[in-house]
């Protein structure tokens, strides 16, 4: 063993940088170097204390936190970094395309570590720390879907990882464990509910995180379950806490559960419960660095979270990156496998093991601009987009102002899908406006806004406001059982095999379909909100209020000979609840505005001199230039 020891070192000195030596895996042109045995890995179980009783029991919270490691680095006097995946679903649901879950052996040691991470990073001079989060799996205390308990359970793991958290060797006790391995640098990693964990951690501050990738990650738990105070088909967060529990958290969570449901009204009140789960509020504590990927088309979490988080984020100077497929809610290990890996690879190489690999300095964005085909920018929104007011008439985007009147009356049984197939034909429950087909390629490039003057016939009323595409295109099928992908009988193998945890995994294709018109952006409001989020009320009918619906982030081109139109209706069948009454809206347009977030501005969305004849035509289209980012948050 010390033969091995000293060879190891001496491997690791020729391949390291000298000032790296002491902490970092071997690296070689900037790479780290897959030297270690994955089978011969040390994987442990250590039950990290949270300083938490969520389940009332009188003891402190537990957290399981399942370790796989190499083992040659400590021997040959290395520490190493962690990438750390703090999920609710090791047991319940599953990570991954093939859902996987941990397995254990007799004696209760993990076995099955699902993903990839550990299979391609452990070699490579990584540990990988997968934590069940309070309340599921192997953990005590209760799901708090979001909240303290969610958050504390994975930053604890980062505090003993760093020597600020008591760790143990079983679950009621044991011996101390000590993580002398470590070398205190974590970055969190995890698709949906892992990478909301993932933003909240970040949010404390908490040091020793150096990086996360959250991937279809949440920002703000109330926008995961309402949009401007309209309920979102997406249950509630006491479903979702039962949904993931462990089966001995079920009785004794009850109060957690309750108050779950109290914090949370159908009313769509900004409530305390939500604020402290808005992990944007705290963003100015973020000091790791942020790598973020969405689907633009994924609505379980809609892409308002990644846009909120990504512009706040700016205000603090982090290292940011980021990626926007045309998926669903989707991995990016599932539509683009091997830039993914390599990608990540440079990532953690650099913000764990400083590696100087120049990652920090390339292209910031990634954009799939159709199935498979990507491009790439030095910042996002991309440089040169600038927030434009564009004019809107009855029918037109256009015109040197906003004028005229139009009307719709909710119909809960028609979605975005029907009001986008229907643009050039009159249906009394949505009104269009669309410009002519466009001269040249229009981008859009971030979040817009449009603020609509409405006068409702009811005491209650919901908006959805869309933009769409005109045109025909062939694109990721994201409403397919795939949301953008087919998983495929072949596998490929990512890192090294062991006993119970292979390598390989399912092959995956673009699952396309051809279109004739895409909605690309979306927003929704409950009009009794008009005044403030923290407490609806009831409209008076024939009165005029004035709110604004947040379009949600995208970059999306409109293809030269295409048109760019904006459909204002009531209910989106599917993607949000009706209201309780089913009212006739009319939009004063001389006191409503459209902005978006043009590529090159208002002069980018050229239109002919003349009007089509085969849709909606205007003969100018005039915009004022506002600052990025004028539309306001909520």
């Amino acid at each position: 063993m010390a033969v091995l020891a000293a060879l190891l070192l001496a491997l690791a000195g020729a391949l390291v940088a000298p000032a790296s030596a002491a902490t970092a895996g071997p690296v070689r042109n900037g790479v780290s170097q897959p030297v270690y045995s994955y089978t011969k890995a040390v994987r442990e179980t250590v039950w990290v204390d949270t300083g938490l009783d969520g389940d009332g029991d009188g003891r402190v919270d537990r957290v399981a936190a399942d370790i796989i490691r190499p083992s040659e680095p400590a021997a040959a006097g290395l520490k190493i970094p962690v990438i750390m995946d703090a999920s609710p679903y090791y047991s319940c649901c599953g990570r991954g395309n093939e859902s996987q879950l941990k397995t254990y052996d007799s004696k209760g040691h993990p076995v099955q570590f699902p993903l990839y991470y550990d299979n391609y990073f452990v070699p490579r001079g990584y540990a990988v720390v997968l934590v069940d989060l309070t309340g599921t799996n192997r953990s005590d205390g209760c799901v708090d879907v979001g909240g303290p308990s969610d958050v504390t359970s994975a930053k604890a793991v980062v505090d003993w990882l760093n020597g600020r958290a008591v760790g143990h060797s079983a679950r009621t006790g044991g011996t101390a464990v000590t993580p002398t391995w470590a070398n205190g640098s974590v970055g969190m990693i995890g698709k949906s509910w892992d990478g909301t964990v993932a933003n909240g951690v970040a949010a404390t501050g908490v040091a020793g995180l150096k990086t996360i990738v959250p991937i279809s990650a949440i920002s703000s738990w109330y926008d995961y379950y309402r949009s401007q105070g309209a309920p979102l088909y997406s249950g509630t967060p006491a479903d979702l806490a039962g949904d993931v529990e462990s089966s001995g958290a079920t009785s004794r969570c009850r109060a957690e559960q309750s108050t779950l449901a109290a914090g949370a009204p159908y009313s769509g009140d900004w409530t305390s419960l939500w604020q402290q789960r808005d992990y944007v509020a705290s963003v100015a504590k973020v000091k790791a660095s942020v790598f973020v990927v969405h689907g633009m088309q994924d609505l379980n979490v809609r892409t308002v979270n990644f846009g909120q988080w990504w512009d706040a984020l700016a205000s603090t100077g982090v290292d940011r990156k980021i990626w926007l497929s045309q998926t669903g809610h989707v991995d990016p290990f599932d539509y683009r496998r091997s830039a993914w890996v390599d990608t990540l690879h440079s990532w953690f190489d650099h913000y764990l093991m400083g590696v100087d690999n120049g990652i920090q300095n390339g292209p910031v964005a990634d954009v799939e601009r159709a199935p498979d085909q990507w491009s790439q920018d030095a910042g996002w929104p991309a440089p040169g987009t600038v927030q434009s007011a564009v004019h809107l008439n009855p029918g037109t985007l256009g015109g040197t102002s906003n004028s005229g009147s139009v009307s719709f009356t909710d119909d809960p049984s028609r979605d975005e899908n029907a009001w986008a197939a229907d643009a050039d034909r009159s249906t009394p429950d949505k009104t269009v406006f669309s410009s002519a087909p466009l001269a040249g390629d229009l981008r859009l490039s971030g979040s817009g806004s449009v603020t609509l003057t409405v006068t409702p016939s009811t005491a209650s009323a919901h908006l959805s406001a869309v933009l769409v595409d005109l045109g025909p295109a062939t694109i990721r099928n994201y409403a397919g059982s795939g949301e953008g992908i087919r998983t495929l009988t072949t596998r490929s193998c990512w890192g090294t095999s062991g006993t119970g945890d292979s390598a390989c995994y399912l092959d995956t294709a673009a699952d396309t379909t051809q279109v004739g018109a895409t909605v690309f952006s979306r927003g929704w409001i409950d009009l009794g909100h008009y005044a403030s989020l923290n407490h609806g009320v009831a409209l008076t009918p024939g009165t005029a209020y004035t709110m604004t619906v947040d379009l949600a982030a995208t970059d999306h081109v409109v293809p030269a000979g295409h048109r760019l139109a904006l459909t204002v209706a009531g209910t989106d069948n599917g993607l949000i609840d009706p209201p309780a009454s089913r009212p006739t809206l009319t939009v004063d347009l001389s006191r409503s505005a459209l902005r978006l977030p043009l590529v090159g501005g208002a002069g980018s969305l050229h239109v002919p001199a003349k009007p089509a004849l085969d849709g909606p035509g205007l003969t100018s289209l005039t915009a004022r230039e506002l600052p990025l980012g004028a539309a306001a948050f909520r």
